[in-house]
């Protein structure tokens, strides 16, 4: 390969790595080319999955300023490139390897921070955005409730007690003017 395909393949590999919210460094060692389409399908389209040189990628790795893969380039290395949600990538990644041990997880970087692989499994524990989101509404909205109900409940018990004085009232007159 000539010096300059070799930088081009470096400036792509930084673009992807700078592009992508987070990316998981894996080692695919006997791994079939149909296990691999398999994983690529299990990814979705918010995530690609790439077969890297090492040496390019350590390169383009320092340029785009992630540390997370340092000493962990040997092997045959493929990287996950995550645009969409981490959670369900790390999900499809672990799954994937729980199924194809041959699958390892070394590493990864998620917004510029880096992972271990235990930590990917954490981030493949937690349930998606739009959950946890949901989740917070619901947990928000609860708590609005319980406070509407709180400062509304004196008013509803005056309310009642007037309520209940108004029929004392009306029956407590009623009464002595059948006497009468």
């Amino acid at each position: 390969m000539a010096r300059p395909d070799k930088a081009a393949a470096v400036a792509e590999l930084k673009q992807m790595l700078e592009g992508s919210q987070a990316a998981v460094l894996t080692e695919y060692r006997g791994l079939t080319v149909a296990q691999m389409k398999e994983l690529r399908n299990a990814l979705g389209e918010n995530a690609s999955y790439a077969v890297v040189k090492n040496t390019l990628t350590a390169i383009a790795a320092r340029e785009a300023g992630i540390e997370a893969f340092d000493g962990l380039l040997n092997g045959p290395s493929a990287i996950a490139f995550v645009s969409g949600e981490p959670s369900e990538a790390a999900k499809a990644l672990r799954d994937f390897a729980k199924a194809n041990p041959q699958l390892v997880i070394k590493a990864g970087y998620l917004e510029g921070k880096p992972l271990t692989a235990e930590d990917i499994s954490k981030l493949a524990d937690l349930e998606s955005r739009e959950v946890l989101l949901a989740k917070a509404a619901g947990a928000m909205k609860a708590g609005l409730h319980k406070a509407a109900y709180v400062f509304t409940a004196p008013l509803v018990k005056a309310a009642r007690t007037v309520d209940a004085l108004r029929e004392k009232n009306a029956d407590g007159e009623s009464a002595p003017a059948e006497d009468a």
